[in-house]
């Protein structure tokens, strides 16, 4: 089960920082992610991290701006979002995949991730 929080309402140029807690699995899976949804867009890629390297990866229109990290003890993921633009307003999923070595080539795909939240509103107003 995952659960994400921090989503709100925040004026262009601010910050929002979203937080993931994953619960109810014992086995150590590789990589979490955030994806969002804006109204009427499909569901994309935002950024992801790997738990034992620590290696990030971001979808180019977030970079510079956002940041993923995770605290493998309590088994969370945040995204800390500055500088947010109106177009980034969306609902906020995080996932997670169930396998322990996911591909480079694979990280950015939907179908990856087994595992996902039940989404956080954020709204950036200009």
């Amino acid at each position: 089960q995952l659960q994400a929080f921090g989503g709100g309402l925040v004026q262009a140029w601010g910050s929002l920082r979203l937080s993931c807690a994953a619960s109810g699995r014992t086995s150590s899976t590789d990589i979490m992610a955030w994806f969002r949804q804006a109204p009427g867009k499909e569901r994309e890629f935002v950024a992801a991290i790997r738990r034992i390297s620590g290696a990030t990866t971001y979808t180019d229109s977030v970079k510079g701006r956002f940041t993923i990290s995770r605290m493998n003890a309590k088994n969370t993921v945040y995204l800390q979002m500055n500088s947010l633009k109106p177009e980034d307003t969306a609902v906020y999923y995080c996932a997670e995949s169930s396998s322990t070595t996911v591909i480079d080539i694979r990280v950015r795909a939907r179908a990856t991730y087994d595992y996902w939240g039940q989404g956080t509103q954020v709204t950036v107003s200009s």
